[in-house]
């Protein structure tokens, strides 16, 4: 079986988040370095907007997401920072490989991700809502 390199899609994230994301990457270099360095990369290909300006079908901290998982049932979560992090309430925090996966993705995107046991995975966001305060 051959993988065939892809490029990764374009994402945005606010100058806001991009500061707290770059606060958490660096605190979690110490525990897991190989997750931090996909963090900072992922933060370092983002498109960075104005607080406020990101279009409504990107992902951010406290988006409801659905996404499809490898071509499988769809599945729906609420991307948090990590103190807010409960998978029984389908709250995933954004320092795990799918949230980084998810950060700044809109609807229809598509992105290849390796999850914590080295196996490749993709996911296709379908849908992303915004918390009512946004």
């Amino acid at each position: 079986m051959t993988t065939r390199a892809r490029r990764k899609p374009v994402i945005t994230i606010s100058q806001t988040e991009r500061e707290r994301l770059l606060a958490l990457a660096e605190a979690l270099a110490e525990r897991n370095a190989e997750l931090a360095d996909t963090l900072f990369g992922e933060i370092e290909r983002a498109r960075v907007v104005a607080d406020g300006t990101a279009p409504e079908n990107v992902v951010r901290i406290g988006s409801q997401v659905t996404y499809q998982p490898d071509g499988g049932e769809a599945k729906s979560v609420t991307l948090v920072y990590p103190g807010d992090a409960d998978i029984d309430q389908g709250r995933i925090s954004v320092t795990t490989p799918v949230g980084i996966a998810l950060i700044g993705l809109s609807t229809g995107q598509s992105i290849t991700w390796t999850a914590r046991d080295g196996r490749t995975h993709e996911l296709t966001v379908l849908d992303v809502r915004q918390p009512a305060e946004a």
